[in-house]
């Protein structure tokens, strides 16, 4: 693997790029629970991510949809159904967030 220099950490650098798009508080918690369960409505995702506001919640998985993490599912059915769930983009996230577990993991045991 090639060292990194300081000049790397740019406005188009990949690692910057990617941690723009999962970081902040609530993010990977969803990601994290839509792995888990797979397809989830708000309320659902409200329930299991103990903290998380409404306005939270709907600001955060409207930036991993644009981001192209999750996909929004509307049913035209009353009461009205809406479902969320991982692209492909965001299951491909897992291994890598799991090898951090296991770093952090580790970390914690110092």
């Amino acid at each position: 693997m090639e060292p990194v220099s300081h000049e790397t950490y740019t406005d188009k650098c990949p690692l910057r790029y990617a941690l723009d798009k999962i970081g902040g508080k609530w993010k990977i918690p969803i990601l994290w629970m839509l792995n888990i369960h797979g397809t989830m409505r708000f309320n659902q995702l409200k329930k299991e991510i103990h903290g998380i506001t409404n306005a939270m919640l709907a600001g955060s998985l409207q930036e991993l949809m644009e981001d192209g993490l999750v996909e929004r599912v509307q049913y035209n059915e009353m009461p009205l159904r809406v479902e969320y769930f991982l692209t492909e983009a965001g299951t491909a996230l897992f291994p890598i967030l799991s090898q951090i577990t296991e770093w952090g993991k580790e970390q914690q045991k110092k």
